[in-house]
């Protein structure tokens, strides 16, 4: 039997504690060291992780022996240079979205993903959420071919980072690339295209509006309209709101076609739900075939271990799966850094839309 994997770990905020619980329930990988700028969380999770080395460093990080791979969990400002530096060692990375929030980055990184000897994958856990798996396996088949895909998330605002960091466009790419670029993936993922044109309208609205730090006001936006045509005819639109967090499911995402529509309803993370509303919702899949008509809905249950171990439906333990069968050379890149990049680019696309009333084409 092969030796477990040896993971390094940047950054031990919220997602990062889920990565490591979610490669803890793997059998053939374990977080060795981690880093974090912050002491006690680095220490936090380190102790989480089984007792873990505390890097003092990134180098320091990467001098660990024999290390197979490096999870990036770090603000998203710091995700491109830091995978700058861990691309120094011939390791596998896992890189949390989004890749970048600086177009100037994104060819240069292109050329470190074509050179690197090893994997290097975007974290797009919602495409290996239970329910929107089963929706992208049977998609164009109920269907007869996706014409129109809408995504709606309907949310809790942004939680609280360290730092603040996610309280501003110019640490965060600002709420339709951090928060979103995960839709436009599926977007690209469902429809096997990629967009001509972005069209879209956001603001601020509710969240915020009355939180300042060292004096500045944040400026991400709680709410969006983004429509997207992509070259193969196809079009998609996401709808997010921020201030909805009393909605019975976070996202609802619903294909149509020639022969029918399917849809998908996911609910948010389980330790949000009311506890005295019982239970929190299983999500579903319904199928509404045109002929012969009549609606059918199947739930989609995730193991409950699963859901303990993270926020994200049990997604993010089943995208640790396959990142470990490409670190062993077992399985594909799934989600490479030609995806990650097209994410951010919609992303940026759709807030240039908003901030000037123009629609932006690639």
């Amino acid at each position: 039997m092969p030796r477990p994997l040896k993971y390094g770990l940047i950054g031990c905020g919220m997602m990062g504690r889920e990565h490591i619980q979610n490669i803890a329930l793997l059998d053939d990988a374990r977080v060795a060291a981690v880093y974090d700028p912050v002491e006690a969380l680095a220490a936090s999770a380190a102790e989480l992780a089984g007792g873990a080395r505390v890097a003092a460093s990134i180098d320091d990080l990467l001098a660990e022996e024999a290390l197979d791979a490096v999870v990036l969990v770090s603000p998203n400002d710091c995700h491109a240079d830091q995978l700058r530096q861990v691309t120094a060692l011939p390791v596998a990375v896992l890189c949390e979205k989004p890749l970048y929030i600086d177009p100037a980055d994104a060819d240069e990184l292109a050329t470190l993903a074509a050179r690197h000897p090893a994997p290097i994958w975007v974290a797009m856990e919602y495409r290996y959420m239970p329910p929107i798996a089963a929706f992208l396996a049977q998609a164009q088949e109920a269907t007869g071919g996706i014409r129109m895909l809408t995504i709606r998330e309907h949310r809790f605002p942004f939680l609280p980072k360290i730092g603040n960091w996610n309280r501003f466009n110019a640490r965060s790419g600002g709420t339709l690339v951090e928060k979103c670029c995960h839709f436009f993936d599926l977007m690209r993922l469902a429809l096997g295209s990629d967009p001509v044109r972005v069209m879209a309208s956001g603001s601020a609205d509710v969240n915020h509006l009355d939180e300042r730090y060292d004096g500045a006001a944040p400026d991400i936006w709680d709410n969006a309209y983004v429509i997207v045509d992509f070259a193969s005819g196809q079009r998609a639109m996401l709808e997010l709101c921020m201030f909805a967090e009393g909605a019975r499911f976070q996202e609802e995402i619903t294909a149509t076609g020639p022969n029918g529509r399917i849809e998908a309803q996911v609910p948010g993370p389980g330790r949000f739900w009311p506890k005295d509303l019982g239970p929190a919702p299983t999500p579903l899949l319904t199928i509404s075939p045109r002929n012969p008509r009549g609606p059918y809905t199947a739930e989609i249950p995730v193991d409950p271990h699963l859901l303990e171990a993270g926020d994200h439906n049990g997604s993010t333990f089943y995208q640790h799966q396959r990142f470990a069968a490409a670190v062993r050379g077992e399985g594909p890149v799934e989600v490479s850094v030609t995806d990650g990049s097209w994410a951010v680019r919609i992303g940026q696309a759709a807030q240039t839309s908003a901030l000037t009333g123009q629609s932006v084409t690639f």
